[in-house]
């Protein structure tokens, strides 16, 4: 694509967000990836990723200097931020990592330097967090020596389609010259555009709105599946038949996990309790998604011991530990609420997952992923993921794990009701 301004672009965070970002721009012309870890920057330097948001391919075409060389920032005069912005334990906004790459970046600006964020914020953060660290780091004045802007990621990790360079960008900036540079920038990039939102507050509300609006829809969805379940009906049976009107939304349960959804909704109404406000709607759905896991381990738990299968001391697996299907991205993921349900009843769990990457799950977990042959003997199986791998599996292949009057829990509804009834094997349907 052709180059239409004359910036120099940095990119501060190499993960999910801000590698399709740097590889994008160095497809360009020379672009500096900064990332805190050296075990990244040196996978990267081999043309390595192990999100697989990006292929060797096009690592190897792209023009990126990665670096954790801070210094190295000076080369560059259009500064890309797209660090995570997590929860701490008591689901709070944990705002350190972009504080930190906000004086990391500090100290490198010059005169007429441009810091543009993409971390999923609540609305008021830029100006009002990161911009009084970027003077201080920096020793210049905001809105008149350097300037910043803001334009949320909207990163689907896994998805092929859906990436950086096509997926319409909404951009904002500190005035209307700023919002013209940011926004030539990242056309030059982005195939279908970009959208100019009216203010910075503007387009950081967008972004978090876009993930509570799909929380509260899929909220919606397991609190139906659990009335549904007292009933006695198949939730998507249900699902299906309403589905078949025009204007009825196309969502499903589940677990709700990762670095997005799960997320993003407690940015908001942090910053709304802040102003005096208790947001009921969307904690009611963040409390109902969240407690998700733990239902499912209590029905599965109910399942076992309705079909007269002993509880404590039996053996299950879990099929699935990362946070969404055909994704390696294991952040937050809610599976682990299920397996630790599992465990308060004295049940032995094993875990596999053939997108999961074992030394990441060992070292954040303390999971050991198991092979496929040691999925036997089992006294039920539980899919928690919808890998293409498990969307495979026949009947008789979840059969061939199982010990006799065992089950099958499908949290997904991945899998063919009426084969297993043909195959004679127990399928409880989430």
């Amino acid at each position: 694509m052709k180059t239409t301004h004359n910036r120099t672009v940095s990119v501060i965070g190499l993960g999910y967000v801000g590698l399709p970002v740097a590889v994008a721009f160095g497809m360009q012309k020379q672009c500096i990836g900064f990332d805190i870890n050296p075990h990244r920057i040196e996978e990267l330097r081999n043309g390595s990723d192990h999100t697989l948001e990006v292929s060797p391919e096009e690592l190897s075409k792209a023009n990126v200097i990665y670096t954790d060389d801070a210094s190295d920032l000076k080369k560059a005069d259009f500064h890309i931020i797209g660090v995570p912005t997590p929860v701490n334990d008591a689901k709070q906004p944990d705002l350190s990592p972009l504080i930190k790459a906000s004086e990391t970046i500090g100290p490198q600006l010059k005169k007429g330097d441009i810091v543009v964020y993409e971390s999923t914020v609540y609305p008021g953060t830029t100006e009002e967090d990161c911009v009084p660290v970027l003077e201080r780091t920096s020793g210049l004045k905001c809105g008149v020596d350097f300037f910043v802007g803001y334009s949320p990621e909207r990163i689907n990790p896994g998805d092929k389609q859906r990436t950086f360079t096509s997926i319409l960008k909404v951009v904002a900036g500190q005035t209307p010259e700023v919002l013209d540079i940011v926004a030539a920038v990242y056309e030059s990039v982005v195939k279908p555009g970009v959208h100019r939102a009216s203010s910075i507050k503007v387009a950081e509300a967008c972004k978090v709105i876009e993930n509570t609006q799909r929380d509260l829809n899929i909220a919606l969805m397991n609190e139906l599946a659990i009335i549904f379940n007292h009933m006695g009906i198949d939730t998507i049976e249900v699902l299906e038949a309403a589905g078949t009107k025009w204007n009825f939304l196309p969502f499903r349960p589940g677990l709700v996990g990762g670095h997005c959804i799960g997320v993003d909704p407690y940015y908001l109404t942090h910053k709304a309790e802040k102003l005096g406000y208790h947001p009921d709607v969307i904690l009611a759905g963040r409390r109902i998604n969240d407690g998700m896991g733990e239902y499912l381990a209590g029905q599965i738990v109910k399942e076992m011991i309705a079909n007269d299968q002993p509880v404590k001391g039996s053996n299950v697996a879990i099929l699935g530990l990362t946070f969404k299907e055909d994704c390696p991205d294991i952040r937050n993921t809610k599976v682990i609420d299920v397996i630790k349900g599992l465990k308060s009843w004295g049940i032995n769990t094993i875990v596999h997952d053939p997108q999961a990457e074992p030394q990441h799950t060992l070292e954040e977990f303390g999971i050991r992923l198991v092979d496929d042959h040691e999925l036997n003997n089992l006294d039920g199986v539980i899919v928690c993921v919808a890998h293409k791998e498990y969307r495979g599996y026949s009947a008789d292949h979840f059969k061939s794990m199982l010990n006799s009057g065992a089950g099958v829990y499908d949290v997904k509804c991945i899998l063919d009701r009426d084969e297993f009834r043909q195959t004679g094997l127990r399928l409880w349907r989430l």
